[in-house]
């Protein structure tokens, strides 16, 4: 398909200064006020403010460092006029502490309200701001796929997100489930869903994915693999009037479909809940039924292996072979999410209660948009596809340019460097590989430094033991 794109966004100014003055543009201070007394929360008028303390936690996941005193070093050096209207005495006398004591207490005193409704503001003005669907499909689709986190084994967060459990007892870490969905053209994600994975309250990806369908935009389809593709998914989304294109397992789809299906099948079915389906959903209608196309064909992966009959169940008005090229597109996802995990370094969060967890991930989440939206305005600009650009490099173009730019107090400067910037973001572009690498692809197991945690506690009881027996003796 082709990947045409606009030259503007409609809406949007032609530049953005920087990061940080994106972050204003789409949460300006005036929203902030706005947001608070709608809120009834009280209005700090201290240094750590909403919109700063909310800035440095996004600033944190852009920094590769990212502690508290990165932060706190950034409001000793002066924070921008335009982020805080009024500020502080301190500030003005620039005796601000490089202590991390009061930014940490504002993180937690930051109301978890106040973020999502920081993240579902410039979700939605990236979103509407977009070009026109690039990918074919003629909606915006958006990606799903689910992942796990660790945090710190602190009682709260053992609580609320029980750790695994096999045959030698519990894990040491908590452990939950994230869903995220990514814009499938340039990569944009919604506001992530997330549960426990044991326990009680354990959430699958299944239902994680019915409460995310109630935050995407109106009339945008989703796009899942195998893990995505069953009856409670499809019948939330035909409810919700969002189109769908998921893949199904072999035996899903002859148990649902009936008859033996060959390689190039396309035609209307309607999909009926199993036994199964409404035990585990017993709220399911008695007449519930999923309407739409089955497509079954046979693809030849690039790595050469052998070919992959897909079964493709879909709401889209599209033709088989588009249908199957659209799905290609969902590994998007994975490196989306590699990015989240390793780049933004969600892979192990640090937070020591759950309210500070959702807080950590909701902004990492608009940290990561915000550089999205950067891509998105080079390849405005360029022509390019976004998924072309390499994230972590312009990320490393952020960091290095923030502070300068951020630094000039005249806008024409700032707009000249700003364009200075953008022209080095446009070269910050994935290496095409001419052919495929000469050595195997392997894991090397690494070697053990260190003894197990159960042997050292033996050796400790051991040796305590035979102290004892000599003193005695």
């Amino acid at each position: 398909m082709d990947n045409p794109r606009r030259s503007a966004c409609p809406g949007q100014d032609k530049t953005i200064p920087s990061v940080l003055d994106l972050y204003l543009k789409l949460a300006p201070v005036d929203f902030f006020v706005r947001l608070l007394k709608h809120l009834r929360l009280r209005r700090h008028r201290g240094i750590f403010t909403v919109p700063v303390v909310i800035w440095l936690m996004i600033f944190q996941r852009l920094h590769d460092k990212g502690t508290l005193s990165v932060a706190v070093q950034q409001v000793i050096h002066g924070l921008p006029p335009m982020l805080s209207s009024r500020r502080s005495k301190r500030m003005r006398r620039h005796k601000v502490s490089c202590h991390t004591g009061g930014y940490n207490l504002a993180r937690q005193n930051l109301p978890l309200e106040v973020v999502r409704k920081v993240n579902e503001e410039i979700f939605q003005q990236l979103t509407a701001a977009k070009p026109e669907s690039a990918s074919g499909p003629g909606v915006q689709m958006f990606i799903l796929d689910g992942s796990t986190l660790l945090m710190p084994h602190t009682p709260s967060l053992v609580d609320a997100y029980p750790p695994s459990r096999n045959q030698h007892g519990d894990s040491h870490w908590p452990i939950l489930r994230i869903l995220v969905g990514h814009d499938l053209d340039n990569g944009v994600a919604i506001c992530p869903h997330w549960g426990p994975v044991n326990g009680p309250k354990a959430v699958s990806e299944q239902a994680l994915t019915e409460e995310m369908l109630d935050k995407l935009p109106a009339g945008s389809g989703i796009l899942g693999d195998r893990n995505f593709g069953v009856f409670s998914v499809a019948w939330a989304a035909q409810q919700r009037n969002h189109p769908v294109l998921l893949r199904l397992t072999a035996a899903r789809a002859k148990s649902a479909f009936g008859r033996v299906l060959c390689s190039r099948t396309d035609r209307t079915v309607e999909w009926n809940p199993s036994k199964i389906d409404r035990a585990r959903h017993p709220l399911l209608p008695l007449d519930s039924c999923a309407q739409g196309r089955l497509i079954v064909r046979n693809v030849y992966p690039s790595d050469g292996s052998g070919p992959l009959k897909l079964y493709l169940f879909t709401t889209l008005d599209l033709s088989a072979d588009e249908i199957v090229q659209l799905y290609g597109l969902r590994w998007n996802v994975e490196t989306d999410l590699r990015t989240i995990k390793k780049t933004i370094r969600l892979e192990m969060l640090r937070c020591k209660t759950p309210d500070m967890v959702a807080k950590e991930l909701i902004l990492a989440v608009t940290a990561y948009n915000l550089v999205r939206a950067v891509i998105e305005e080079s390849a405005q600009r360029t022509g390019m596809d976004p998924r072309q650009y390499s994230f972590s490099q312009v990320q490393d173009l952020i960091n290095a340019w923030l502070p300068h730019i951020a630094s000039i107090t005249s806008e024409r400067k700032r707009k000249a460097e700003y364009e200075r910037m953008m022209k080095n973001v446009a070269q910050c572009k994935l290496y095409k590989r001419k052919k495929r690498p000469s050595y195997p692809r392997v894991v090397w197991q690494p070697r053990r430094k260190f003894p197990s945690r159960r042997s050292l506690l033996t050796h400790d009881i051991n040796q305590s033991t035979s102290t004892k027996a000599t003193k005695q003796s």
